[in-house]
């Protein structure tokens, strides 16, 4: 494996629900924390609900999911306004940046807005890992398939393109998610893709893809790429995470 300190874990999954709460971090949020290398004290989550309005709920449930899987949870909101003086120092100060899901074109907006484009660079220059669950996958990429603007499927284009590949997520439980990147690829609209079942990410060091892994057995991950004029898949056997 790579050295590269950068790291991605870009998911279609990460939660569970709870026994005393709304929702536990499942093994995918649990393997950000272990590829950070947090050690000797509690690790340090930073959890994002930018694409989802920041609803004060999810971010009550993320704490809590934090206070029992043992991470110090930080939530960075952006509505109404900014909860820190400077979110981007704020970003810097964790092991895991973790962004949940929604919509991917209003995330993407509101983090120019308040220029958090740069900052996540930043972030993840420094070692930060970058991970995140439907929304807070694709972003990471070029871009990606995405109900944003309405219940037929369209590309997105904007990323914030650390890595250098489309994004398809949720791509065993929803029926269209598979042949809308298919056509994309095909068409040209997005490059080379990779695509997640629920339940399963991918591991990135630099831009480089170096793992598959689950929560839940049985899943696959995809690469989709276009050989002359025929799309083609290829399916990645992911290794199966221990249930935390």
């Amino acid at each position: 494996m790579t050295t590269d300190p950068r790291t991605i874990l870009a998911t279609s999954g990460g939660y569970r629900w709870g026994a005393r709460t709304r929702i536990e971090f499942n093994a995918l949020v649990h393997h950000a924390v272990e590829l950070s290398g947090a050690h000797g004290r509690r690790p340090r989550v930073a959890v994002l609900g930018t694409a989802s309005g920041d609803p004060k709920d999810f971010g009550y449930a993320a704490i809590e999911a934090g206070r029992v899987a043992g991470f110090d949870v930080t939530t960075v909101d952006l509505f109404p306004m900014p909860n820190h003086d400077d979110t981007a120092a704020v970003l810097l100060e964790q092991d895991v940046v973790w962004v949940n899901g929604g919509s991917v074109a209003n995330l993407l907006a509101v983090w120019d807005v308040h220029e958090l484009r740069p900052a996540m660079q930043a972030a993840w220059e420094a070692g930060v890992v970058l991970s995140g669950v439907s929304a807070g996958s694709i972003c990471w990429y070029l871009g990606g398939t995405t109900d944003s603007f309405g219940p037929t499927l369209r590309a997105v284009g904007n990323g914030l393109g650390l890595l250098p590949y489309g994004n398809g997520v949720h791509y065993d439980s929803e029926a269209e998610r598979r042949p809308t990147v298919h056509r994309l690829v095909g068409d040209g609209t997005l490059g080379e893709t990779h695509c997640t079942d629920d339940g399963v990410g991918l591991v990135y060091r630099g831009t480089e893809l170096v793992e598959a892994v689950t929560e839940v057995e049985g899943k696959g991950a995809y690469v989709v790429t276009l050989d002359g004029d025929a799309v083609r898949e290829e399916r990645l056997e992911p290794r199966l995470l221990p249930r935390p």
